[in-house]
Order: C-alpha cells, then structure tokens, then sequence
C-alpha cells in the first residue's frame, strides 16, 4: 500500500505539475504548482480510503489544488505598485506573502490611537487609493485582521481587535466596495510580533493587516 501510495503521489505531480516549464507565465506556473498540490494530497486520499484508486484521487486534488490558489495576475502586481506608491513614507508596508496575496502591515501610529477603533486621518487617503486599486481588480477578496498589545485584558482587547478591522473595511466600503468582497478578523493580543516587554515592542503589536488575494482559476 505505502508503495501504492508513493507511486500515484508521484505521478500525479508529475502529471499537473509537469507543464509547469518555461514557456508558462507567472500565473499559470503558480496555478499549475497548486494543482500539483493538491494532485498530489488527492493521491493519498484516494489511495487510503478508494481501494488504492491514486490516479483518482489526484484528478480530484488537482481540481481542488487548482480552484483554491491564489494568483499573482497583472491586477495584482498594479495594485502591488499602487499601494507602494501610495504608502510611501507612511510607515505602511507592502509585500507579496508566499501564497501570492498582497499584504499590507499598516502600524499602530498610522492607523488607530490606542484605545480606539476610529481610523486615524492619515490613515484615510491610504484607503481611499485602496479602495481604487480594489475598483479596478474586481474579483479580489480581501481580509482585514487586527491585533492589540497585551496591555489590558483579553475582554478588552479581542473585541477592539474586531472593531478596528471592521472600521477598516466600513471605510473602504463607503467607497464603494461591496462589503462581500471582505472578511474581518480580531486576533487581540494573542500573535505578537515583538516583545510587549517595552513600548516600543507594544507600538509594533497594534496593528492592521489587510490581506488581498485573487483566487486561481482551473
């Protein structure tokens, strides 16, 4: 069975993944990679539970692999670029994250005074030009997840965490953008990114990240 196994895992990467050369553009090489993905995942499933059936199992991973990446298109990288250019100097960055979402890490003091949920004013012409870099990349979704430091207790904080990437995504909004295309998290104090020993490690915890991906399609 493990040989079984192994034998149909590896055929099925090769199978989806092997068109994945040279002559492909970024997008259709990040797709084909995730369809090899989940080819590869399918083999083992329909191996263990379909009488051994890997080839099977990987046509449907491949489906699935496929359908639940993210692409980085054209759309994405102007927005990439927009948003570089419209955080310049704010303290805002922008990146690729390593499953092709553009992320921005928005900071403590350009976004929420401590204790609040209101968007500060130089945080707004950041989303406003965000709100016009979703207009034009229709089919992105967006995740907005918002983070405290542990000053205070977990009553207070995961509730503000909330109410601070839910005001993020009303703004952008009332722009204009439809409020399906989002969804909000509250994180509180509890995935810090430094040491909440001293303030300025607490400053870096407040935070806003804003995830943006386009889904892939088979």
């Amino acid at each position: 069975m493990r040989k079984l196994i192994l034998a149909g895992t590896a055929a099925a990467v090769l199978l989806v993944t092997g068109c994945a050369d040279m002559n492909m553009s970024d997008t259709q090489r990040r797709t084909a990679v995730g369809a090899g993905a989940g080819a590869a995942g399918g083999a083992v499933i329909g191996a263990l539970a379909g009488g051994g059936n890997a080839g099977k199992g990987a046509l449907i991973g491949a489906g699935v692999g496929a359908l639940g990446t993210y692409i980085w298109s054209e759309r994405m990288e102007k927005q990439k670029r927009d948003m570089q250019a419209a955080t310049q100097g704010t303290g805002i960055a922008v990146s690729q994250t390593s499953d092709n979402q553009l992320k921005l890490d928005v900071p403590s003091d350009v976004s929420f005074d401590t204790g609040k949920a209101n968007v500060k004013s130089n945080f707004a012409p950041v989303l406003d030009r965000f709100a016009t870099s979703l207009q034009g990349n229709p089919g992105a979704t967006v995740r907005i997840v918002g983070h405290t430091d542990n000053t205070g207790s977990d009553a207070v904080n995961d509730p503000l965490s909330v109410s601070r990437a839910a005001a993020t995504r009303d703004y952008i909004v009332m722009r204009g953008i439809d409020s399906r295309r989002f969804e909000v998290e509250g994180r509180g104090s509890h995935q810090p990114i430094a040491s909440n020993d001293s303030a300025a490690g607490r400053a870096q915890n407040r935070r806003v990240e804003i995830f943006i991906g386009e889904q892939g399609r088979s």
